[in-house]
Protein backbone atom coordinates (compact mmCIF):
# COMPACT_ATOMS: atom_id res chain seq x y z
CA UNK A 1 0.00 0.00 0.00
CA UNK A 2 1.33 3.43 -0.96
CA UNK A 3 0.40 5.01 2.36
CA UNK A 4 1.85 2.14 4.35
CA UNK A 5 5.12 2.32 2.45
CA UNK A 6 5.32 6.04 3.03
CA UNK A 7 4.66 5.57 6.72
CA UNK A 8 7.33 2.88 6.83
CA UNK A 9 9.77 5.42 5.51
CA UNK A 10 8.69 7.73 8.31
CA UNK A 11 9.12 4.96 10.88
CA UNK A 12 12.59 4.08 9.61
CA UNK A 13 13.75 7.66 9.37
CA UNK A 14 12.36 8.55 12.80
CA UNK A 15 13.47 5.31 14.33
CA UNK A 16 14.81 6.58 17.60
CA UNK A 17 13.44 7.99 20.74
CA UNK A 18 9.70 7.44 20.98
CA UNK A 19 9.47 7.54 24.68
CA UNK A 20 10.31 11.08 25.49
CA UNK A 21 9.36 10.63 29.04
CA UNK A 22 7.30 12.42 31.36
CA UNK A 23 6.84 15.66 33.16
CA UNK A 24 8.65 18.68 34.31
CA UNK A 25 10.46 19.37 37.49
CA UNK A 26 11.69 22.90 37.44
CA UNK A 27 12.92 24.59 34.37
CA UNK A 28 13.44 27.86 32.76
CA UNK A 29 12.93 28.51 29.12
CA UNK A 30 15.77 30.64 27.96
CA UNK A 31 16.11 31.36 24.26
CA UNK A 32 17.25 28.25 22.45
CA UNK A 33 20.97 28.27 21.68
CA UNK A 34 22.20 27.33 18.21
CA UNK A 35 23.54 24.00 19.43
CA UNK A 36 20.15 23.03 20.78
CA UNK A 37 17.95 24.31 18.00
CA UNK A 38 18.15 25.71 14.50
CA UNK A 39 14.80 27.46 14.69
CA UNK A 40 15.09 31.03 13.45
CA UNK A 41 11.59 32.06 14.52
CA UNK A 42 11.71 35.23 16.67
CA UNK A 43 10.11 33.35 19.53
CA UNK A 44 13.18 31.14 19.69
CA UNK A 45 15.82 33.83 19.62
CA UNK A 46 14.51 36.10 22.32
CA UNK A 47 16.79 37.08 25.17
CA UNK A 48 14.18 37.88 27.78
CA UNK A 49 15.31 36.42 31.12
CA UNK A 50 12.31 37.17 33.28
CA UNK A 51 11.20 34.31 35.58
CA UNK A 52 8.61 32.02 34.00
CA UNK A 53 6.79 29.00 35.39
CA UNK A 54 5.32 26.67 32.77
CA UNK A 55 2.52 24.31 33.70
CA UNK A 56 2.86 21.10 31.70
CA UNK A 57 0.63 18.02 31.62
CA UNK A 58 0.98 14.57 30.09
CA UNK A 59 -0.10 10.93 30.48
CA UNK A 60 2.01 7.80 30.35
CA UNK A 61 3.88 5.07 32.18
CA UNK A 62 6.24 5.56 35.11
CA UNK A 63 9.16 5.26 32.71
CA UNK A 64 7.81 8.18 30.67
CA UNK A 65 7.18 10.21 33.82
CA UNK A 66 10.73 9.65 35.07
CA UNK A 67 12.33 10.50 31.74
CA UNK A 68 10.24 13.62 31.24
CA UNK A 69 11.02 14.92 34.69
CA UNK A 70 14.74 14.46 34.04
CA UNK A 71 14.40 16.31 30.75
CA UNK A 72 12.61 19.17 32.48
CA UNK A 73 15.39 19.32 35.06
CA UNK A 74 17.93 19.63 32.26
CA UNK A 75 15.95 22.40 30.60
CA UNK A 76 15.87 24.40 33.84
CA UNK A 77 19.61 23.96 34.30
CA UNK A 78 20.16 25.37 30.83
CA UNK A 79 17.48 28.05 31.28
CA UNK A 80 17.46 29.03 34.98
CA UNK A 81 14.65 31.54 34.52
CA UNK A 82 12.19 28.78 33.55
CA UNK A 83 10.68 26.35 36.04
CA UNK A 84 7.93 23.78 35.56
CA UNK A 85 4.77 22.78 37.33
CA UNK A 86 4.24 19.22 36.10
CA UNK A 87 1.00 17.23 36.14
CA UNK A 88 1.03 13.63 34.95
CA UNK A 89 -1.03 10.47 35.24
CA UNK A 90 -2.15 7.33 33.42
CA UNK A 91 -4.25 7.75 30.28
CA UNK A 92 -7.53 6.86 32.01
CA UNK A 93 -9.34 10.05 32.94
CA UNK A 94 -6.82 12.31 31.22
CA UNK A 95 -9.16 13.68 28.54
CA UNK A 96 -11.91 14.34 31.09
CA UNK A 97 -9.45 16.30 33.21
CA UNK A 98 -8.19 18.23 30.21
CA UNK A 99 -11.74 19.06 29.08
CA UNK A 100 -12.69 20.31 32.55
CA UNK A 101 -9.63 22.54 32.63
CA UNK A 102 -10.40 23.91 29.17
CA UNK A 103 -13.98 24.74 30.18
CA UNK A 104 -12.62 26.73 33.11
CA UNK A 105 -9.97 28.32 30.85
CA UNK A 106 -7.36 26.82 33.12
CA UNK A 107 -5.41 24.55 30.77
CA UNK A 108 -1.70 24.10 31.48
CA UNK A 109 0.60 26.04 29.16
CA UNK A 110 1.86 22.86 27.47
CA UNK A 111 -0.44 19.86 27.09
CA UNK A 112 0.15 16.37 25.71
CA UNK A 113 -2.59 15.60 23.19
CA UNK A 114 -3.79 12.71 21.05
CA UNK A 115 -4.71 12.47 17.36
CA UNK A 116 -8.29 11.47 18.20
CA UNK A 117 -8.91 14.86 19.82
CA UNK A 118 -7.66 17.15 17.06
CA UNK A 119 -10.99 17.53 15.27
CA UNK A 120 -12.92 18.48 18.40
CA UNK A 121 -10.27 20.75 19.87
CA UNK A 122 -9.36 22.35 16.57
CA UNK A 123 -12.94 23.16 15.64
CA UNK A 124 -13.47 24.95 18.96
CA UNK A 125 -10.14 26.84 18.92
CA UNK A 126 -9.01 25.32 22.20
CA UNK A 127 -5.40 24.83 21.06
CA UNK A 128 -2.95 27.46 19.80
CA UNK A 129 -1.93 27.61 16.14
CA UNK A 130 1.77 26.68 16.02
CA UNK A 131 2.28 27.09 12.27
CA UNK A 132 5.90 28.23 11.67
CA UNK A 133 6.41 28.59 15.44
CA UNK A 134 8.55 25.48 15.97
CA UNK A 135 11.57 24.19 14.06
CA UNK A 136 10.13 21.13 12.29
CA UNK A 137 12.41 20.97 9.25
CA UNK A 138 13.65 17.50 10.26
CA UNK A 139 10.14 16.12 10.78
CA UNK A 140 8.52 14.22 7.92
CA UNK A 141 5.76 16.45 6.45
CA UNK A 142 3.25 13.58 6.38
CA UNK A 143 3.70 12.98 10.09
CA UNK A 144 3.66 16.71 10.85
CA UNK A 145 0.39 17.17 8.98
CA UNK A 146 -1.38 14.75 11.31
CA UNK A 147 -1.26 17.56 13.88
CA UNK A 148 -3.21 19.95 11.66
CA UNK A 149 -6.83 20.99 11.86
CA UNK A 150 -7.69 22.45 8.48
CA UNK A 151 -4.80 24.86 7.79
CA UNK A 152 -3.69 25.27 11.41
CA UNK A 153 -0.91 23.24 13.05
CA UNK A 154 -2.28 22.79 16.57
CA UNK A 155 -0.24 19.78 17.69
CA UNK A 156 3.46 18.94 17.27
CA UNK A 157 4.04 15.16 16.89
CA UNK A 158 6.48 13.64 19.35
CA UNK A 159 7.02 10.11 18.07
CA UNK A 160 6.14 7.38 15.61
CA UNK A 161 3.80 4.67 16.80
CA UNK A 162 1.88 1.58 15.71
CA UNK A 163 -1.08 -0.41 17.03
CA UNK A 164 -0.55 -4.04 17.99
CA UNK A 165 -0.53 -6.44 20.94
CA UNK A 166 1.82 -7.15 23.85
CA UNK A 167 2.05 -10.66 25.33
CA UNK A 168 3.88 -12.50 28.09
CA UNK A 169 6.56 -14.28 26.10
CA UNK A 170 8.10 -15.91 29.19
CA UNK A 171 4.81 -17.53 30.23
CA UNK A 172 3.97 -18.63 26.69
CA UNK A 173 7.34 -20.35 26.40
CA UNK A 174 6.97 -21.95 29.82
CA UNK A 175 3.56 -23.37 28.90
CA UNK A 176 4.86 -24.72 25.60
CA UNK A 177 2.37 -22.76 23.51
CA UNK A 178 3.21 -21.74 19.97
CA UNK A 179 3.86 -18.00 20.33
CA UNK A 180 2.14 -15.30 18.29
CA UNK A 181 4.05 -14.12 15.22
CA UNK A 182 4.12 -10.95 13.18
CA UNK A 183 1.65 -11.13 10.32
CA UNK A 184 -0.63 -13.66 12.03
CA UNK A 185 -4.31 -13.93 11.10
CA UNK A 186 -7.45 -13.67 13.22
CA UNK A 187 -7.95 -17.42 12.83
CA UNK A 188 -4.47 -17.95 14.30
CA UNK A 189 -5.26 -15.48 17.07
CA UNK A 190 -8.44 -17.33 18.08
CA UNK A 191 -6.58 -20.68 17.94
CA UNK A 192 -3.82 -19.26 20.14
CA UNK A 193 -6.43 -18.13 22.67
CA UNK A 194 -8.06 -21.57 22.77
CA UNK A 195 -4.74 -23.45 23.03
CA UNK A 196 -3.42 -21.16 25.73
CA UNK A 197 -6.51 -21.46 27.91
CA UNK A 198 -6.15 -25.24 27.94
CA UNK A 199 -2.83 -24.83 29.77
CA UNK A 200 -3.71 -22.00 32.13
CA UNK A 201 -5.05 -22.22 35.68
CA UNK A 202 -8.77 -21.58 36.09
CA UNK A 203 -8.26 -18.11 37.55
CA UNK A 204 -5.99 -17.08 34.66
CA UNK A 205 -7.23 -15.83 31.31
CA UNK A 206 -5.78 -15.33 27.86
CA UNK A 207 -7.10 -11.88 27.00
CA UNK A 208 -9.19 -8.97 28.15
CA UNK A 209 -12.70 -8.59 26.81
CA UNK A 210 -12.00 -6.86 23.50
CA UNK A 211 -15.68 -6.10 22.89
CA UNK A 212 -15.20 -2.96 25.00
CA UNK A 213 -11.93 -2.04 23.30
CA UNK A 214 -12.82 0.09 20.27
CA UNK A 215 -9.35 -0.26 18.80
CA UNK A 216 -9.69 -4.00 18.43
CA UNK A 217 -13.06 -3.90 16.73
CA UNK A 218 -11.67 -1.21 14.43
CA UNK A 219 -8.78 -3.55 13.58
CA UNK A 220 -11.16 -6.46 12.98
CA UNK A 221 -13.47 -4.56 10.63
CA UNK A 222 -10.53 -2.97 8.80
CA UNK A 223 -8.93 -6.36 8.24
CA UNK A 224 -12.17 -7.58 6.66
CA UNK A 225 -11.94 -4.82 4.08
CA UNK A 226 -14.97 -2.96 5.47
CA UNK A 227 -13.21 0.28 6.37
CA UNK A 228 -13.20 2.27 9.59
CA UNK A 229 -16.44 1.98 11.61
CA UNK A 230 -16.60 5.78 11.87
CA UNK A 231 -15.17 6.53 8.41
CA UNK A 232 -15.26 10.18 7.35
CA UNK A 233 -17.54 11.02 10.25
CA UNK A 234 -20.25 8.66 9.05
CA UNK A 235 -21.72 5.56 10.70
CA UNK A 236 -19.95 2.68 8.93
CA UNK A 237 -20.33 -0.26 11.31
CA UNK A 238 -20.82 -3.44 9.27
CA UNK A 239 -23.64 -5.51 10.80
CA UNK A 240 -22.38 -8.98 9.83
CA UNK A 241 -18.82 -8.22 10.95
CA UNK A 242 -19.95 -6.64 14.22
CA UNK A 243 -22.23 -9.55 15.15
CA UNK A 244 -19.52 -12.05 14.22
CA UNK A 245 -17.09 -10.26 16.55
CA UNK A 246 -19.51 -9.96 19.45
CA UNK A 247 -20.71 -13.56 19.22
CA UNK A 248 -17.16 -14.88 19.00
CA UNK A 249 -16.35 -13.15 22.26
CA UNK A 250 -19.52 -14.45 23.86
CA UNK A 251 -18.23 -17.97 23.10
CA UNK A 252 -14.77 -17.19 24.50
CA UNK A 253 -16.29 -15.59 27.57
CA UNK A 254 -18.25 -18.76 28.26
CA UNK A 255 -15.11 -20.85 27.77
CA UNK A 256 -13.12 -18.82 30.31
CA UNK A 257 -10.71 -17.56 27.66
CA UNK A 258 -11.74 -13.95 28.24
CA UNK A 259 -11.44 -12.30 31.64
CA UNK A 260 -14.86 -12.04 33.35
CA UNK A 261 -16.57 -8.66 33.36
CA UNK A 262 -15.74 -7.88 37.00
CA UNK A 263 -12.06 -8.66 36.41
CA UNK A 264 -12.03 -6.79 33.11
CA UNK A 265 -13.32 -3.53 34.60
CA UNK A 266 -10.60 -3.58 37.27
CA UNK A 267 -7.87 -3.25 34.62
CA UNK A 268 -5.84 -0.06 34.39
CA UNK A 269 -3.27 -0.09 31.64
CA UNK A 270 0.40 0.22 32.67
CA UNK A 271 -0.52 0.49 36.34
CA UNK A 272 1.88 -1.69 38.34
CA UNK A 273 -0.93 -2.93 40.60
CA UNK A 274 -3.97 -2.96 38.30
CA UNK A 275 -2.80 -3.84 34.79
CA UNK A 276 -4.07 -7.39 34.16
CA UNK A 277 -1.06 -8.35 32.03
CA UNK A 278 1.43 -7.00 34.56
CA UNK A 279 -0.42 -8.89 37.33
CA UNK A 280 -0.24 -12.15 35.32
CA UNK A 281 -4.01 -12.45 35.10
CA UNK A 282 -3.98 -12.40 31.28
CA UNK A 283 -1.41 -13.37 28.63
CA UNK A 284 -2.07 -10.77 25.95
CA UNK A 285 -3.53 -7.30 25.58
CA UNK A 286 -3.50 -4.18 23.39
CA UNK A 287 -0.38 -2.05 23.09
CA UNK A 288 1.10 0.64 20.91
CA UNK A 289 4.78 0.37 20.11
CA UNK A 290 5.48 3.55 22.08
CA UNK A 291 4.08 1.91 25.22
CA UNK A 292 6.40 -1.07 25.18
CA UNK A 293 9.26 0.47 27.16
CA UNK A 294 6.71 1.19 29.90
CA UNK A 295 5.53 -2.42 29.90
CA UNK A 296 9.10 -3.72 29.83
CA UNK A 297 10.00 -1.58 32.84
CA UNK A 298 7.25 -3.34 34.81
CA UNK A 299 8.16 -6.86 33.64
CA UNK A 300 11.76 -6.63 32.35
CA UNK A 301 12.61 -9.07 29.58
CA UNK A 302 9.36 -11.05 29.89
CA UNK A 303 7.19 -9.45 27.23
CA UNK A 304 7.06 -9.14 23.44
CA UNK A 305 5.04 -7.28 20.81
CA UNK A 306 3.16 -8.70 17.85
CA UNK A 307 1.20 -7.12 15.03
CA UNK A 308 -2.59 -6.85 15.14
CA UNK A 309 -4.06 -9.89 13.35
CA UNK A 310 -5.06 -9.56 9.71
CA UNK A 311 -7.59 -11.05 7.31
CA UNK A 312 -8.05 -9.84 3.75
CA UNK A 313 -6.10 -6.76 4.76
CA UNK A 314 -3.82 -5.71 7.58
CA UNK A 315 -5.48 -4.91 10.87
CA UNK A 316 -2.92 -2.50 12.30
CA UNK A 317 -1.94 1.08 11.55
CA UNK A 318 0.84 3.61 12.03
CA UNK A 319 0.25 6.99 13.67
CA UNK A 320 1.93 9.70 15.68
CA UNK A 321 2.33 8.49 19.25
CA UNK A 322 1.17 11.80 20.77
CA UNK A 323 1.70 15.53 20.51
CA UNK A 324 2.59 18.66 22.42
CA UNK A 325 0.05 21.47 22.15
CA UNK A 326 -0.14 24.92 23.75
CA UNK A 327 -3.12 26.50 25.49
CA UNK A 328 -4.47 29.56 23.68
CA UNK A 329 -4.83 31.19 27.12
CA UNK A 330 -1.18 30.84 28.09
CA UNK A 331 0.63 33.99 29.18
CA UNK A 332 3.98 32.40 28.31
CA UNK A 333 3.50 31.44 24.67
CA UNK A 334 7.06 32.26 23.55
CA UNK A 335 8.59 30.23 26.38
CA UNK A 336 6.25 27.31 25.69
CA UNK A 337 7.23 27.34 22.00
CA UNK A 338 10.93 27.45 22.85
CA UNK A 339 10.47 24.48 25.17
CA UNK A 340 8.72 22.33 22.53
CA UNK A 341 11.39 23.26 19.98
CA UNK A 342 14.06 22.11 22.43
CA UNK A 343 12.14 18.96 23.32
CA UNK A 344 12.06 17.61 19.76
CA UNK A 345 15.40 18.95 18.51
CA UNK A 346 17.94 18.88 21.35
CA UNK A 347 20.34 15.88 21.41
CA UNK A 348 20.75 15.97 25.19
CA UNK A 349 17.00 15.92 25.66
CA UNK A 350 16.79 12.99 23.24
CA UNK A 351 19.39 11.06 25.25
CA UNK A 352 17.19 11.34 28.32
CA UNK A 353 13.82 10.78 26.66
CA UNK A 354 14.81 7.86 24.48
CA UNK A 355 11.74 6.15 23.06
CA UNK A 356 9.42 6.95 25.95
CA UNK A 357 7.05 8.59 23.43
CA UNK A 358 7.93 6.49 20.44
CA UNK A 359 10.65 6.76 17.82
CA UNK A 360 11.61 10.46 17.79
CA UNK A 361 10.23 12.60 15.00
CA UNK A 362 13.45 14.42 14.12
CA UNK A 363 15.49 12.55 11.51
CA UNK A 364 18.67 14.11 12.90
CA UNK A 365 17.87 12.96 16.41
CA UNK A 366 17.10 9.46 15.19
CA UNK A 367 20.39 9.12 13.34
CA UNK A 368 22.26 10.24 16.43
CA UNK A 369 20.49 7.85 18.81
CA UNK A 370 20.39 4.69 16.71
CA UNK A 371 23.42 3.12 18.38
CA UNK A 372 21.86 3.73 21.80
CA UNK A 373 18.64 1.84 21.23
CA UNK A 374 17.85 -0.55 24.08
CA UNK A 375 16.46 -4.04 23.41
CA UNK A 376 13.01 -2.73 24.41
CA UNK A 377 13.36 0.20 21.98
CA UNK A 378 14.16 -2.22 19.17
CA UNK A 379 11.06 -4.30 19.92
CA UNK A 380 8.87 -1.23 19.47
CA UNK A 381 10.67 -0.21 16.30
CA UNK A 382 10.23 -3.70 14.88
CA UNK A 383 6.47 -3.47 15.45
CA UNK A 384 6.42 -0.17 13.52
CA UNK A 385 8.28 -1.79 10.63
CA UNK A 386 6.20 -4.97 10.54
CA UNK A 387 2.95 -3.02 10.77
CA UNK A 388 3.98 -0.80 7.88
CA UNK A 389 4.10 -3.82 5.54
CA UNK A 390 0.32 -3.81 5.13
CA UNK A 391 -0.76 -1.19 7.65
CA UNK A 392 -3.87 0.91 7.28
CA UNK A 393 -3.96 4.68 6.86
CA UNK A 394 -4.78 5.96 10.33
CA UNK A 395 -8.07 7.78 10.83
CA UNK A 396 -8.30 9.76 14.10
CA UNK A 397 -12.09 9.61 14.23
CA UNK A 398 -14.88 12.16 13.89
CA UNK A 399 -14.61 13.59 17.38
CA UNK A 400 -17.85 14.21 19.26
CA UNK A 401 -19.66 16.48 16.83
CA UNK A 402 -22.76 15.67 14.79
CA UNK A 403 -24.25 13.32 17.36
CA UNK A 404 -21.09 11.27 17.96
CA UNK A 405 -21.00 12.36 21.61
CA UNK A 406 -24.32 10.63 22.27
CA UNK A 407 -23.36 7.66 20.11
CA UNK A 408 -20.09 6.98 21.96
CA UNK A 409 -21.73 7.20 25.37
CA UNK A 410 -24.62 4.90 24.46
CA UNK A 411 -22.42 2.53 22.47
CA UNK A 412 -20.13 2.01 25.46
CA UNK A 413 -23.15 1.27 27.63
CA UNK A 414 -24.48 -1.29 25.12
CA UNK A 415 -21.24 -3.25 24.76
CA UNK A 416 -20.78 -3.27 28.52
CA UNK A 417 -24.23 -4.82 28.85
CA UNK A 418 -23.14 -7.49 26.38
CA UNK A 419 -20.00 -8.09 28.43
CA UNK A 420 -22.03 -8.49 31.64
CA UNK A 421 -24.47 -10.85 29.91
CA UNK A 422 -27.46 -8.51 30.21
CA UNK A 423 -27.97 -8.01 26.48
CA UNK A 424 -27.54 -10.27 23.47
CA UNK A 425 -25.41 -9.04 20.56
CA UNK A 426 -28.45 -9.16 18.29
CA UNK A 427 -30.57 -6.91 20.51
CA UNK A 428 -27.62 -4.62 21.10
CA UNK A 429 -27.10 -4.26 17.34
CA UNK A 430 -30.66 -2.98 16.88
CA UNK A 431 -29.86 -0.17 19.33
CA UNK A 432 -26.46 0.53 17.75
CA UNK A 433 -28.09 0.83 14.35
CA UNK A 434 -30.70 3.25 15.68
CA UNK A 435 -27.97 5.40 17.18
CA UNK A 436 -26.09 5.31 13.88
CA UNK A 437 -29.08 6.73 12.04
CA UNK A 438 -28.98 9.80 14.28
CA UNK A 439 -25.46 10.73 13.16
CA UNK A 440 -25.59 13.85 11.00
Amino acid sequence: MESARKLLAIGLSSMLAVTLAACGVKEEAKPAQPAASTNTNPANTATDKKPVKLRIMWWGSQARHDATLKALDLYTKKNPNVTFEPEYQAFDGYLDKMSTMAAARNLPDVIQTDAAWISDWGSTNRLMDLTNAINTKDVDPTLLNTGKYKDKLIAIPLGNNSFGMVYNKATVEKLGITPPKHGWTWDEFFKFAKDAKAKLDKDKYVIKDFTVENGFYDAYQLSKGKGWPRADGKFNFDKATWLEWMNKFAEMRAAGIVAPADVNVSDKKLDAKLDLLVQDKILLRDSHSAEFTGFDALKPGQLALVTAPKDKQGGGWLKASMYWSISPDTKSADEAKRFIDWFINDPEAADILGTSRGVPVSKKIVSGLESKFSPADKVGIELNNKTAVDGQTFYPGPGLKGGWDKFEKEYTNLVQQIMFGKLTPEKAWDEVEKLGKEIK
